[in-house]
């Protein structure tokens, strides 16, 4: 039986947590060198911290957000004051809130660090005067889940809203279909942890199981347990745009891998060696899958190894973090990384207001 006051805490834990994800790694991103990382930081980061002179988000304090948080919070506040996703909405908040403040360069706006998609973006939205909807580019990083992990939530227990949500609002500024596929699959695991269902090895049946009904935009032919058709099956109708599930079947092997005694990576923050520390979607998503399952239980276990990890940490402390605060709850982070984030108030005061409207069905 559904409890709203669990569904809510898990949606709310899940969106405070890719903040709290994001201000951690301002400091200490994108080091590719472990031991220049260790030299500015020590041997374990486990709070809030400055950028260091010269570095990425040079400028920012200790518990402040990167550009990714602040599109985040555009997100939040479009999703609650239009009781839903609304592509024009949000779309006229990045031109009046963010696009006057880049410049098209890296190093501009929020954060003080602009990504790749998001200058190609203002470049043709700006610069060209071309429409929303020819924006995309060839960013084949995480930058779309970190604003569309809020739709997840929101549309946690509708998952044919979900993906249609995350898919329009993908391919604003990233156009590659195996990103935005990707990008689905990460909301609709987000989706499910929200709803209560753990990370784990069975994870995928789940997802797979809406594949088949129609609710998830993906081609499958095999049948359950991923067993070969049978002679005489029909070819199943597409669901949608997708045509692989194969990012649907990522997030158990990871939790599987998480839970086999006989694998370890020891200790956990190698998950950036052993996947890879760049910033590309397919070195993201395993280590955050496999941060998240491991440390199902342990919101700070589970961002401080991501953190921890180097390189393209932001993205993997922002999705480690807000699959882990899903399934903890706001209630179960600990309070000091609320009390050390800047705006925390005003941010969990959002949160809580799309967590109200999401609806448990």
């Amino acid at each position: 039986m559904i409890n709203p006051s669990e569904v809510k805490d898990r949606a709310a834990g899940a969106i405070m947590g890719a903040f709290i994800g994001d201000a951690l790694a301002v400091g200490p991103h994108w080091y590719y060198d472990l031991t220049e990382l260790r030299r500015d930081y020590g041997d374990w980061i486990d709070e809030y911290t400055d950028p260091k002179p010269g570095r990425y988000h040079d400028g920012l304090k200790a518990g402040q957000l990167s550009q990714a948080g602040f599109i985040l919070e555009l997100m939040l506040h479009s999703l609650v004051e239009n009781k839903g996703y609304d592509e024009k909405d949000f779309c006229r908040r990045m031109d009046e809130e963010l696009f006057p403040l880049l410049d098209g360069t890296p190093i501009s706006g929020p954060g003080n660090y602009t990504s790749q998609s998001i200058r190609d973006a203002w470049r043709k939205r700006v610069q060209q005067n071309l429409p929303w909807g020819q924006t995309g580019g060839h960013a084949d990083t995480t930058e779309a889940i970190e604003r569309t992990l809020a739709i997840a939530v929101r549309y946690a227990f509708q998952p044919d809203k979900l993906a249609a949500a995350i898919t329009q609002n993908a391919i604003l500024t990233q156009e590659d279909e195996t990103v935005v596929s990707m990008t689905v699959a990460f909301g609709a695991v987000l989706g499910l942890v929200v709803e209560g269902n753990r990370l784990d090895a069975d994870i995928s049946a789940k997802l797979m199981k809406r594949v088949k009904s129609g609710a998830l935009p993906f081609h499958a032919v095999t049948n359950d347990d991923l067993q070969p058709p049978q002679k005489g099956d029909p070819d199943p109708p597409r669901a949608g745009r997708f045509a692989s599930p194969d990012a649907l079947l990522s997030p158990s092997y990871m939790a599987a891998a998480a839970f086999d005694s006989d694998i370890r990576i020891d200790p956990p923050w190698k998950v950036s060696i052993v996947y890879g520390m760049p910033c590309a979607i397919y070195h993201q998503l395993p280590a955050a899958y496999y941060l998240s399952a491991l440390f199902h239980n342990d919101f700070e276990s589970a961002v401080l190894h991501a953190v921890n990890g180097g390189g393209q940490n932001q993205a993997r402390a922002i999705l480690t973090a807000t699959l882990t605060g899903a399934q903890v709850g706001l209630s179960g982070i600990p309070k000091r990384f609320l009390d050390g984030l800047n705006n925390a108030d005003e941010l969990t005061q959002l949160a809580e207001k799309l967590a109200s409207d999401i609806e448990p069905i």
